[in-house]
């Protein structure tokens, strides 16, 4: 079965260059790439700047995802949250979030959803359970290895199967390129060479990041090339296509 997934740092629908708040070019971004599943990292809900939106719900009912579910993750001066997201064409069976917050660091997390997807295969139909990690991870990188520590520790990842479909992406601030080698790879994650996202004017990081493990492969990653997305945020998406079997 192909998959399209995309990853998206959505700075609060707030531009990264005009500061403007306009969730449209962000709807329009998305859109454009008509994911199956969309994971999104710092999405408000009643903040001011952001005139008090549900976000997950306000981009769900402008993209058409029935399916979506948010946790909240640091509390914003003045009222309201933000926190990570996913929106999705199929049904979430169920969902959670892993606190990875180290010591007296910003609250970060991991934002775990589960799916039943039908393959058709040579012997005919069956079914798969896919797991999908959305991550934003922290600015240090002591941080950052601690944190994916927890993670890779974490249930219900420790418990899976080495052939059970799982994705983890996410923004994860990986300023030195070097998660994947030394933390995802040996923890059985592949990954393709990511293209830079930040800033989404002049990408010259790529922290932004996709990475699978059991039967699911990747086949292509790419970063936006539209205008609108540019302005729309700070981070340019990835977009991931993947073949689960």
């Amino acid at each position: 079965m192909k998959l399209r997934m995309l990853t998206y740092n959505v700075h609060k629908c707030i531009g990264g260059l005009d500061r403007r708040y306009d969730p449209d070019r962000v709807r329009e971004t998305i859109a454009h790439y008509d994911p199956d599943i969309v994971l999104l990292q710092e999405v408000d809900h009643g903040a001011k700047r952001s005139n008090g939106h549900r976000q997950v719900d306000v981009l769900g009912e402008m993209l058409g995802y029935r399916h979506r579910t948010w946790f909240p993750n640091v509390r914003v001066r003045g009222g309201g949250v933000y926190g990570n997201a996913i929106l999705s064409r199929f049904p979430l069976t169920h969902t959670r979030n892993i606190d990875l917050t180290i010591g007296w660091k910003k609250k970060r997390s991991v934002l775990h959803a589960r799916y039943r997807i039908r393959l058709q295969g040579r012997r005919g139909r069956s079914t798969r359970t896919l797991h999908v990690f959305n991550m934003h991870l922290g600015l240090s990188g002591l941080e950052r290895h601690r944190q994916l520590e927890k993670f890779f520790e974490s249930e219900p990842l420790r418990g899976m199967h080495a052939q059970t479909p799982v994705v983890v992406a996410g923004d994860l601030n990986d300023v030195y390129g070097t998660l994947g080698r030394k933390q995802f790879v040996p923890n059985g994650f592949t990954g393709l060479k990511t293209p830079a996202t930040f800033p989404a004017y002049a990408p010259v990081r790529a922290l932004d990041s996709v990475y699978v493990r059991g039967n699911i492969r990747l086949a292509k990653v790419m970063r936006s090339r539209l205008v609108v997305a540019k302005s729309a945020s700070d981070h340019l998406p990835l977009i991931a296509d993947a073949e689960v079997h």
